[in-house]
């Protein structure tokens, strides 16, 4: 079974807080891999490396470049490769090469301790493909939930662009792993800065990008909102009579 990683470029993700609160949330990530995604038999993984909304990753992204003799970045912020290690000890294709991957201590006869599934490392059950997206929006403007939900901003279009890797090609080592990653964001930021400039991401060699327009459909959305709705009050409903019966 193919598994999938998508790596986002977009300014509303999840934040982890602080040294400490980041190093329990990449072990909970870890125990999340082996008790839920593994033995439920998912297949996509979304990660959002940047880690923060970018107007407040900016300033910090840049001292840290600088710091370290990489280049600031104006469009996205520099990531954060922790929680990409993780997935890739221990679903990635180099996982029996993962030295730090603390699930090793703990596999007997594909069982571990908890008693949930491990990988099979024969079966090709693993992280196959990383799909690299980076959002566009227009004027530089990013749709925020507020807008989503109320609908207070106009019609507009949103330009995403794709691109494939397979996960090979993701080195296993920790410290190339984290220079991949880099070198995928500073590319985005390139990607970004002319497409800002002319209205269209750049070609990649030889091979003209494919472009294609989604539109979403009002009368869809609408039936779905509703159907949800009446789920929602018939199980309201039920449960009222429920507690009518306890009590």
């Amino acid at each position: 079974m193919a598994r999938d990683v998508h790596i986002n470029s977009c300014h509303i993700v999840a934040t982890f807080r602080g040294k400490a609160r980041r190093d329990v949330s990449l072990e909970e990530l870890r125990e999340h891999i082996h008790q839920y995604y593994i033995p439920l038999g998912r297949q996509f993984m979304v990660l959002f490396p940047e880690g923060g909304f970018l107007h407040k990753r900016r300033e910090i992204s840049q001292r840290f470049a600088e710091k370290n003799n990489l280049p600031k970045l104006e469009y996205v912020s520099l990531p954060r490769a922790g929680a990409l290690k993780v997935i890739m000890e221990e679903v990635g294709p180099h996982r029996d090469q993962a030295s730090t991957s603390k699930s090793d201590n703990k596999k007997e006869n594909n069982v571990n301790h908890n008693n949930t599934k491990i990988l099979d490392t024969k079966s090709g059950d693993c992280i196959e493909w990383i799909l690299d997206v980076t959002i566009a929006y227009p004027d530089r403007i990013p749709l925020h939930l507020i807008d989503v939900v109320c609908g207070f901003r106009e019609a507009c279009s949103t330009h995403i662009h794709y691109r494939l890797y397979p996960s090979t090609e993701v080195p296993s080592d920790p410290e190339a792993m984290t220079n991949w990653l880099y070198d995928r964001f500073i590319e985005k930021d390139k990607m970004l800065e002319e497409f800002y400039r002319t209205g269209q991401f750049p070609s990649k060699g030889n091979v003209p990008s494919v472009s294609r327009t989604v539109r979403q459909d009002n009368v869809r959305y609408l039936i779905l909102h509703l159907f949800f709705m009446a789920s929602t009050f018939m199980q309201y409903k039920v449960l009222c009579a429920l507690l009518s019966c306890i009590w």
